[in-house]
């Protein structure tokens, strides 16, 4: 299934969207958004699709917000809390609710809200080529999209505030080895990467890894005794799948599981 801004490819077990402004660089604007939301959406209830790929087409993974969608009329002052609120907000919490792995291959440059939609995602690959830039600040602006709360997470606040602060580009090596990505590949074999994880994911226990998101996310914020507490929650809920009752199965029958990532 394809329209103009985003195409989505069926795969067995998973799905690719592939934001499709290659002459913008896959920046955003209003109608993107509404195309993007509506792929999560529509993949978030086929019971089919166990986990997600999400790339870009050209030579970019996204510049972020189209700034041609920012020109405002003389003593217009713009109204940029609204933009958050009805779209990138929902767009970014929507990407970590999923209760299925979202793999980001990101194929050159992440720039603005779309290096943050890309640390949304669980697993991030990144082209060697890739770069990632937090350019708010070349506009007097502030990290959107989770940049805030993304980049002390994972490469510290030193480097979250040097980043946030300077707008310097990160090599998508140098990302892997702060810790911001899982793995920079090869451009060739970027895609390939990507495949290899949805496929594996696509026949692994669906349902226990949304329940790992959900404990690793909540790990953010609670205490040591709120944390036990969850996985013990969790841990129920796990035990009561399917997914569990044949993977103890095949275990004890030397076979490999058949998962069907379901409740």
């Amino acid at each position: 299934m394809e329209n103009d801004l985003i195409v989505t490819e069926h795969r067995e077990g998973y799905r690719v969207i592939t934001l499709n402004r290659p002459d913008r660089l896959n920046s955003f604007n209003e109608a993107m958004h509404a195309a993007l939301m509506s792929a999560l959406v529509d993949a978030e209830t086929d019971g089919n699709c166990r986990t997600l790929i999400l790339t870009g087409s050209g030579r970019g993974f996204c510049a972020g917000q189209d700034l041609s969608d920012r020109v405002f009329s003389p003593g217009q002052v713009p109204d940029l809390s609204s933009t958050l609120e009805r779209l990138y907000n929902p767009l970014v919490r929507k990407i970590r609710a999923l209760q299925m792995p979202v793999i980001c291959a990101v194929n050159g440059v992440a720039a603005g809200a779309g290096a943050n939609i890309a640390l949304a995602c669980d697993i991030v690959l990144a082209a060697r080529s890739a770069k990632f830039i937090q350019a708010f600040a070349k506009l007097g602006l502030v990290p959107d999209s989770g940049g805030t709360w993304f980049l002390p997470r994972l490469v510290g606040t030193a480097r979250a505030r040097a980043l946030a602060l300077l707008a310097e580009p990160v090599p998508a090596e140098q990302a892997e080895a702060w810790g911001m990505i899982w793995k920079a590949i090869d451009d060739t074999g970027l895609m390939d990467e990507a495949h290899r994880l949805a496929a594996h994911f696509a026949v692994q226990p669906t349902v226990g890894l949304g329940l790992i998101k959900q404990a690793l996310d909540a790990s953010e914020t609670n205490d040591l005794d709120r944390q036990l507490d969850l996985e013990r929650d969790l841990q129920g809920q796990a035990g009561r799948t399917p997914d569990y009752l044949e993977g103890v199965t095949a275990f004890f029958e030397k076979r490999q599981p058949k998962f069907s990532g379901r409740a």
